[in-house]
This record gives structure tokens, sequence and C-alpha cells, in this order.
């Protein structure tokens, strides 16, 4: 065990070791906090989830729904008085809660998976074949029921159109190959 500021900390290899070495020289300040446009709806502030993350606290960090609600607009690290990536932080907070499959998390992360594979398909998204392979993937039935009136006012207005689901030419399959495999050299 170490201690820092009266807090002991545990020096074991966990999955926030990584982040933990992102924020190790935040003082506390809340500039973070302060800078983020997103932070009213937030159950943790910024300030308060770096505090967590230099302590350890895993189980609290991934149970709050501070680091989903980061939409990376980097106020916060361009203000940060250390410099400290802070958008890089809670973009790899965001990863983590991917990669262990976090049930709080499916459904943003099953939603990101079916908008790039749309992307992949067809160079941009259509709109259609996305929703049709996110509700799929969801298993619920009732689910697509929740949307359809947003769906039809859009579909009046001209912003969605009815297409028949294609493969796509997938000319920008090069492009995620090799991104897939550049993930998984980190």
């Amino acid at each position: 065990m170490k201690e820092e500021a009266g807090v002991q900390i545990e020096e074991k290899h966990d999955v926030l070791t990584q982040i933990r070495e992102m924020v190790q020289a935040c003082i506390q300040c809340g500039t973070c906090t302060g800078s983020c446009p997103n932070e009213f709806a937030m159950d943790v502030t910024p300030r308060r989830l770096w505090r967590m993350v230099l302590m350890g606290r895993e189980e609290e960090i991934f149970h709050s729904k501070t680091f989903s609600l980061c939409s990376s607009c980097y106020y916060c690290t361009l203000r940060c008085p250390r410099g400290l990536p802070l958008t890089e932080a809670m973009g790899a907070l965001k990863q983590i809660a991917a990669k262990q499959g976090l049930a709080k998390y499916r459904q943003s992360c099953l939603f990101y998976q079916n908008f790039m594979e749309s992307v992949r398909r067809h160079g941009r998204v259509r709109e259609m074949e996305f929703m049709t392979l996110y509700f799929s993937a969801m298993k619920n039935p009732t689910l697509p029921f929740r949307f359809a009136p947003l769906g039809m006012k859009l579909m009046r207005k001209g912003k969605v159109h009815i297409q028949i689901p294609s493969r796509g030419k997938g000319a920008l399959n090069g492009i995620f190959r090799k991104a897939k495999e550049l993930e998984a050299r980190r």
C-alpha cells in the first residue's frame, strides 16, 4: 500500500492504471467540472470522478454515468491548468466499459457498433438500416414501437428514407480492417 494525501491506495495493476497515470497530476481545482457543458446531467462531477480514479474506486466509477455522458468537447482538456488529457481519460473509461461488456453500457455500445457497421457498408449512415440493425441487436421486440412516432415524423419531413437493406460496396473495408489491427495492438 502507498499513501498519498492521507489516502491509502493499493498498488496493484488494475484496469484503472492507465487512466490513473493520465490524471496523476490532478490538483482537484474543479476547472474540468466548471468547463463541462454536460455536468448538470452527471451523477458524479468530473473532478470527483478523477479523485475516484486516483483512489482506485473501480466499482463506483463504473456505476456512475459521468464518463458515458462526456461528449468529447475537449473543454476540460483545454482549460486544465495542469494540461491533463482529461478527454482521453474519459474515452479510456468508455473503452474499458465496452471491453468488459458492462450491462449498463450495453445499449450505447450496440448503438455505436451498428452505426459504424452501416458506415462501413455504405460510406455513410443509412438510417433505416442502422436502426434495424440496432433494434435487432437489442433483442427487445417492443423497443421499435417507442421510437415509431419519431420515425414517422422524420419520414414525413424527408429526413429518413425507406431503403432496401443491402450489403453495400464496402468501400471503407480497408480502413476498418486497418483500424481493427491498430486497436488489437493496444
